[in-house]
């Protein structure tokens, strides 16, 4: 059955797969298999799995989904019921409809919408209008005005009053929230070098001398102490011995309660991420302790927020955690917001050409790049699709407010990862070394650990100037970085495939000393004369 929505004003159509719900059940609560097959239906058999992956990336989300405990079945009559009545059977804590996008994209309804009304109107009045629409407000998100999270009463269909909404001149969007997958932008490759070419590379392991982000030069000048950098992924090892000491106790994650979650300070005992922890250390592994390497910025603390367990989730979450890392008052009003990361990097995204960013997150990411840091924003970084696609393709990557970060070799070379205008730079991403859980280290590849290096170096940056904006931090980034690859750049200093060249730390601290000499000199003689 063909359904429709809209995303940030454009209409998304989907194929609604008849005869399939999707059901989540805690694996602490999973009953026998002929017990979850009487109660919730039939599992999948050969012939509808086909007709959910019918194109690659349905078969990658497939597989995420059941790893993080779904059921896709044939639904039974009392889970249908429950479905109706928001009362779901057998310790299910989440259920819905599966959805398919013509790219072949799974996604799995639920009842809950977010919402965003015209901001001149009152918070009484918006949230009487939410309440006339047949919607639950579940809570205001507060990183944009008249924003919240809402639930559709029992019986009411989610995309009905999303389509309604949208016609309301009242209301700025109606967007459904859906459950997805947002896979880790992970390792096209996995050799395995354990050298840390990135930060001084000698030209062995076949690089080219000097192919690397000019570290040690930059640390002369700053280790990046007085820094926050957050890192945003699927979980971290926060007890890593080169990582526990820079972790700031505000690091936490979110926790799914059916279809939302909630936020939870603390992150011992929460799962390990190979990728997240890989991720910390490329920005902030410690300096000189005697264990392993170190991060690009060493002296950093690190806020660390996992947001998607097992790689499923959704963008509502996502924002979420956006906007916690720019002001974790976000989520514990009792936090003051200066606690918020200088810089975020996110290395979530999937490995295909298109990505639909939903408007909760564009929100997000522009609150944080208008609100974080006392309002000269937190810049966001974000990695790009390891696939050669152009980047305008990505939605997320290639938002204004974002830092598109692609990934470059040791001899100095782009290495296929997305291309175009919204590229912002390289940083080293192809065989570079850092932590992953129990105290351990190897050597990946992907644009997922070429943005936590580039978001470190822009903790170096801050550190040596906190007053910098968001905006004037890419800048000084851009400009700094050198022109690699033997590729024409145009008269901006871009090329499509390499963006403004391959980031270069102590350019980019040496130019930030100077500007903040000049701000502080200027600030100065403006006082002299008052």
């Amino acid at each position: 059955m063909r359904r429709f929505y809209f995303i940030r004003g454009r209409r998304v159509d989907v194929e609604q797969v008849e005869g399939v719900f999707a059901v989540h059940v805690p694996q602490h609560q999973r009953a026998a298999e002929a017990v979850e097959a009487r109660t919730f239906g039939p599992p999948l058999v050969s012939g509808l799995r086909g007709r959910l992956t019918r194109l690659p990336p349905g078969e990658q989300a497939l597989a995420a989904f059941e790893r993080a405990n779904w059921l896709f079945v044939e639904p039974s009559a009392e889970l249908a019921r429950g479905v109706a009545t928001r009362s779901l059977p057998g310790g299910a804590d989440t259920a819905g409809a599966v959805f398919r996008k013509d790219n072949g994209e799974l996604l799995v309804g639920t009842n809950l919408l977010t919402v965003k009304l015209r901001p001149e109107l009152s918070v009484a009045v918006a949230e009487a209008k939410l309440e006339q629409a047949g919607l639950e407000i579940l809570r205001q998100l507060r990183f944009a005005p008249n924003l919240y999270e809402a639930a559709v009463v029992a019986g009411g269909d989610v995309l009905e009053v999303a389509n309604r909404l949208h016609e309301d001149d009242e209301v700025v969007y109606a967007e459904p929230v859906m459950i997805e997958h947002v896979p880790q932008r992970l390792t096209p490759t996995d050799p395995d070098y354990g050298d840390q070419w990135q930060w001084n590379n000698t030209g062995s392991g076949g690089g080219t001398a000097g192919a690397d982000v000019s570290a040690e030069a930059a640390w002369d000048i700053t280790l990046g102490e007085g820094a926050r950098v957050a890192v945003i992924d699927n979980g971290f090892d926060v007890d890593h011995e080169d990582l526990a000491a820079g972790v700031v106790g505000r690091s936490g994650y979110f926790q799914m309660a059916g279809a939302t979650a909630n936020f939870v300070q603390g992150l011992t005992g929460y799962p390990d991420s190979v990728h997240g922890t890989f991720c910390a250390g490329m920005a902030a592994a410690r300096h000189n302790n005697g264990d392993g390497g170190c991060g690009a910025a060493p002296g950093a603390r690190l806020l660390l927020v996992a947001s998607l367990v097992d790689q499923v989730g959704t963008q509502a979450t996502l924002a979420r955690a956006v906007a916690y890392c720019a002001d974790p008052s976000q989520e514990t009003a009792t936090v003051d917001p200066s606690e918020g990361a200088d810089v975020i990097s996110c290395s979530l995204g999937p490995n295909v050409a298109d990505w639909t960013m939903q408007s909760v997150l564009e929100d997000a990411i522009d609150f944080a790049v208008a609100e974080g840091r006392g309002g000269r924003g937190s810049a966001v970084f974000w990695a790009t699709s390891n696939g050669n696609f152009p980047v305008n393709r990505d939605q997320v990557a290639s938002h204004p407010g974002v830092i598109a970060v692609g990934r470059s070799t040791r001899r100095d070379r782009e290495d296929n990862s997305a291309f175009g205008p919204e590229l912002d730079f390289l940083a080293p991403g192809v065989d570079v070394y850092s932590t992953e859980p129990n105290d351990r280290y190897g050597t990946r590849s992907g644009t997922s650990y070429a943005a936590p290096c580039a978001a470190g170096v822009g903790s170096l940056v801050v550190s040596v100037y906190p007053d910098v904006q968001w905006d004037e931090l890419r800048q000084i980034l851009r400009d700094t970085c050198d022109q690699i690859g033997g590729v024409v750049y145009d008269a901006a200093g871009h090329n499509d495939d390499y963006g403004f060249g391959r980031i270069n730390a102590e350019a980019a601290v040496t130019e930030a000393v100077r500007r903040h000499e000049v701000a502080v000199t200027l600030a100065c003689a403006a006082e002299l004369l008052l």
